[in-house]
């Protein structure tokens, strides 16, 4: 029971008491026991009820709370509040915009305690009738229920990518290390997974299939499985997996078939003929040597997307892909200044620690009220730490940078001395997402155009799996972006990864350089970098078009070219 753990059940508690009407100044002893908690740089784990209450925000009931979940993983107040609640309501809770007071007025006016019930409500036009509501949040709840519903079963690359991993190795201690094979859209580190797909080479199928149930973390689905398929799900996941057994003779075949996109199995050889008939048809002693035999260069399992990797292949122009090794800095972070968990300087240290060059912090602007943003007072005092952080860390580079604002006019919210007085800034949209395509794209273009904008952030806002990104002419961003120097973020984090990998290509052959940003809130989220270098390497993303695969003398080179330049 870890601090996520610990403030997961927490945020239910809370809402399940707002949604009871329970007293207000007990709700806010939970949020604010969250609030710290997140904040805090404590491990939670194995403190008894005296240590915790002498963390800031949490109080003798909390830590007894606390001390429950360690021992039994719930706790009474939160069975009771369950025990009072219709079992289909904890679903409506997450839906987007919709908080317990809301769901408090769906429950008791029109009886709704489900999904389901919720969706049958707004689509009769009963939900816009209730004070408060009205037609346009009734649209906002349907289109929030329509993509749930999309994207059901399906999991972030990064929540599944360990438990894969184990049973990967689980496999090979099974089968041996050649007789097993990863295939499907994990194979080609696509950031969305709804299936899981192992090809498995084997000249006894029956004996495979018994030895494939006989593991602990898989669930057989017999209705849909076959003599020559297991299908089912891994642990206590809604994670479908599949195993293809297939013979020694046909081992290769299948995994080129099975590993890539239907796409790249489409694209037209020489002969007119399809990759995919040639790869079904061949004989071959592997991978390497089917894509020879055709003519091709080698395509690795993620560039096989159907993109632009044949006709490079063909030209064997294919490119050297970013490692994260390449990389010698990390950029756009959070501290304690704004809605970081950790200070300027434990960031910077573990940063160092980790083996990098340089950090480059850069915290909420002053309009992120809610998250803490630098008024012009804090920056100041933010960066006369960070020259004596230098000082003290050198040779390793602390860049004074921030997150700023996009404003709806497509300005950035500090005035020119202030935003002059960074190295490097960060521009990103936070509010207003409700835009059409015409409109975003204006207030993105405005905001590159800017002159003291380094970095375009996060470009459409999305949150994969919980919200959609506003729509964005992709093609002219990166066109401005080209135009005005300013590079894109691939935001490592494994909710955004964005910019899209299907948009990494265009920017460099436009010539606009990707930045690999963690967008660290946390020590610990410098280990995102792992899911950028991943989405830039679909892309055909290369150390020379990475900008924080510069050395610390090439980006200070880089950050103050930039700024001369502004001079002119």
């Amino acid at each position: 029971m870890d601090n996520k753990n610990i403030t997961k059940i927490l945020k239910l508690t809370s809402q399940l008491m707002e949604l009871h009407e329970e007293n207000a100044f007990k709700i806010r002893s939970y949020t604010s026991a969250i609030y710290s908690i997140d904040q805090g740089s404590v491990s939670l784990e194995d403190l008894d009820k005296e240590a915790l209450q002498k963390i800031n925000g949490i109080g003798k009931s909390i830590a007894e709370v606390i001390v429950q979940l360690q021992e039994t993983g719930t706790h009474d107040y939160l069975e009771q509040l369950l025990r009072d609640t219709p079992k289909g309501l904890l679903e409506v809770l997450d839906i987007k915009g919709l908080g317990p007071k809301k769901i408090k007025v769906l429950w008791k006016e029109l009886n709704i305690t489900s999904v389901h019930e919720l969706l049958e409500a707004c689509q009769s036009g009963e939900v816009a009738k209730i004070k408060g509501f009205g037609k346009k949040t009734q649209e906002s709840i349907i289109q929030s229920l329509e993509f749930m519903a999309s994207n059901q079963g399906k999991w972030h690359y990064a929540d599944v990518e360990e438990q894969v991993e184990t049973l990967h190795k689980e496999l090979v201690t099974l089968f041996g290390e050649d007789a097993v094979s990863l295939t499907g859209a994990y194979a080609r580190n696509t950031e969305i997974i709804e299936q899981v797909e192992w090809l498995i080479k084997s000249d006894d199928r029956k004996n495979t299939l018994q030895k494939l149930s006989s593991l602990d973390d898989l669930h057989q689905d017999k209705k849909s499985s076959s003599p020559f398929t297991w299908r089912g799900k891994i642990g206590e996941r809604d994670l479908s997996v599949v195993f293809f057994i297939t013979s020694p003779s046909t081992f290769v075949n299948e995994q080129l078939l099975r590993s890539a996109s239907r796409a790249h199995l489409l694209s037209p050889m020489d002969d007119g003929k399809p990759l995919g008939s040639f790869f079904k048809t061949g004989d071959f002693d592997s991978q390497e040597a089917a894509y020879k035999e055709a003519g091709l260069a080698y395509v690795l399992p993620e560039l096989r997307e159907g993109q632009f990797e044949i006709p490079l292949a063909k030209e064997n122009k294919l490119p050297i892909l970013l490692e994260e090794k390449d990389l010698k800095g990390i950029l756009h972070n959070h501290s304690t200044y704004s809605d970081g968990k950790h200070t300027l300087k434990e960031m910077a240290q573990y940063c160092q620690e980790l083996g990098y060059e340089y950090l480059g912090i850069s915290d909420h602007s002053r309009t992120a009220m809610y998250a803490g943003g630098l008024d012009i007072d804090k920056v100041a005092q933010q960066q006369e730490e960070i020259n004596s952080l230098n000082k003290e860390m050198a040779p390793f580079r602390i860049f004074s940078g921030i997150e700023s604002d996009i404003l709806v006019d497509g300005s950035l919210d500090y005035p020119e001395d202030i935003l002059a007085s960074f190295d490097f800034i960060v521009s990103s949209i936070h509010s207003s997402l409700n835009m059409n395509r015409k409109k975003a794209t204006a207030r993105l273009i405005t905001a590159i155009e800017n002159p003291y904008t380094t970095i375009l952030g996060h470009p459409t806002g999305r949150l994969l799996l919980r919200r959609e990104g506003y729509p964005i002419d992709h093609k002219a961003i990166i066109d401005a972006c080209a135009e005005n120097n300013v590079t894109i973020e691939i935001n490592a984090n494994p909710w955004r990864l964005d910019l899209d990998w299907r948009w990494v290509h265009y920017a460099i052959e436009k010539g606009v350089m990707l930045s690999i940003n963690p967008d660290a809130h946390e020590k610990n989220g410098y280990f995102h970098m792992k899911y950028g270098v991943l989405v830039g390497r679909k892309g055909g993303l290369t150390k020379d078009m990475t900008l924080n695969a510069m050395s610390l003398k090439e980006i200070e080179e880089h950050f103050t070219k930039r700024k001369e330049n502004l001079k002119k």
